[in-house]
C-alpha cells in the first residue's frame, strides 16, 4: 500500500514526537527508554523467579537468582546484539567492525537473544547441576515483561514503525521514509501480542497446571510456539527493513520464527522425566 492508494484520511494523525531519553542528555548519552526496559524486564524476572522459589515450584535457590539473571543479561546482550548483525546486516558487521559497540546506536534482534539465552542456560545448568528443562521453563515463563517493555521503548524511539495505514490510531513517523504518511503503531501490537498476552498466557500456565513439575520443557515449547505466532501476526502489520531482503518472500522476522516453531513443537512433543530433582 502507498499514499496514492489510501483511502480518505482524517483530518489530522498524531505525529510522533517522543524523545528516546528520560530527562535530561547529552548528545547521545542519557537514560534510554530503551535501556530501561531492559533493565525493567530483568528486574521483573528476577521478582517471579524468587516468587517461584518461596512457593516451592522451583528448584532454583534464591541465592542463585542473581548468578542466573547476570548469565542472562551476558546472554541477551551478546546474543542479541550479534544476531542483529549476523541475521540482519551481516555485510556491516565485516565493513565496520566497531559498529558492533556502538550500542546508542541501536540494533537488537530477539531471535539472536534466545540464542544467547539458550546458551547462558546451558552453562549454568550445568555448573549449578539444575536441569536444563527446568531452567528454560522458569526463564520462558518470565521473559515476556521484557518483551513487552522493550517493544513500547521502540515505540517510543520511533523505530521499527508499520506499513502505512489509515486506521484513526495510525501514526505518523518523522523517521520513517518519504512521503510521510500514517502508518500502523506495528511496535504497540507486537508489545501487547509478544508481551502482554504471552505474559498472561505463560503466567497461567505456570500457575495453575503442573506441566513443570511432569513434563519439564513443555512449558517452554508453547512459549516459542506462542511466540513465533504472535510475531508472524506483528510482522503482518510491520514495515520491512528496506536494506534488508525477504527470504521465501517472508520477513526475516517471521522466516526465523519458523525455527522456533519447530523447536516448540520438539520440546511439546518429547517425553522427559518428571522433575524430582536437580541433574
Amino acid at each position: 500500500m502507498n499514499a496514492l492508494s489510501l483511502p480518505a484520511l482524517p483530518l489530522a494523525y498524531w505525529v510522533h514526537d517522543l524523545s528516546p531519553f528520560l530527562g535530561p542528555h547529552w548528545g547521545n548519552f542519557g537514560i534510554r527508554y530503551y535501556g530501561l526496559g531492559y533493565l525493567l524486564g530483568f528486574l521483573s524476572a528476577a521478582w517471579l523467579l524468587t516468587r517461584y522459589a518461596r512457593a516451592g515450584r522451583s528448584l532454583l535457590p534464591p541465592a542463585k537468582i542473581s548468578d542466573l539473571m547476570l548469565a542472562l543479561v551476558i546472554g541477551v546482550m551478546l546474543g542479541g546484539r550479534l544476531g542483529s548483525f549476523l541475521l540482519y546486516h551481516p555485510d556491516q558487521l565485516l565493513h565496520d567492525p566497531l559498529s558492533f559497540f556502538r550500542v546508542w546506536e541501536g540494533g537488537m534482534a530477539s531471535h539472536g537473544g534466545m540464542l544467547g539465552v539458550a546458551i547462558a542456560l546451558a552453562w549454568f545448568s550445568r555448573t549449578e547441576k539444575i536441569r536444563f528443562l527446568h531452567l528454560a521453563d522458569l526463564i520462558t515463563s518470565v521473559a515476556p515483561p521484557g518483551l513487552l517493555l522493550v517493544r513500547i521503548a521502540n515505540f517510543i524511539n520511533g523505530e521499527l514503525w508499520g506499513k502505512p495505514a489509515a486506521v484513526a490510531w495510525a501514526v505518523i513517523f518523522p523517521a520513517s521514509p518519504e512521503p510521510l504518511v500514517p502508518r500502523h503503531p506495528s511496535q504497540l501490537y507486537e508489545a501487547g501480542l509478544e508481551g502482554a498476552l504471552l505474559l498472561l498466557f505463560m503466567q497461567w500456565r505456570f500457575w495453575r497446571s503442573d506441566d513443570v513439575q511432569r513434563h519439564p520443557g513443555r512449558l517452554s515449547g508453547e512459549f516459542l510456539v506462542a511466540y513465533a505466532v504472535a510475531r508472524a501476526v506483528g510482522e503482518v502489520f510491520r514495515e520491512p527493513d528496506a536494506d534488508v531482503s525477504l527470504i521465501l518472500g517472508l520477513s526475516r522476522g517471521t522466516f526465523y520464527s519458523l525455527f522456533l516453531v519447530a523447536a516448540g513443537l520438539v520440546l511439546i512433543l518429547r517425553k522427559s522425566p518428571p522433575l524430582t530433582q536437580p541433574s
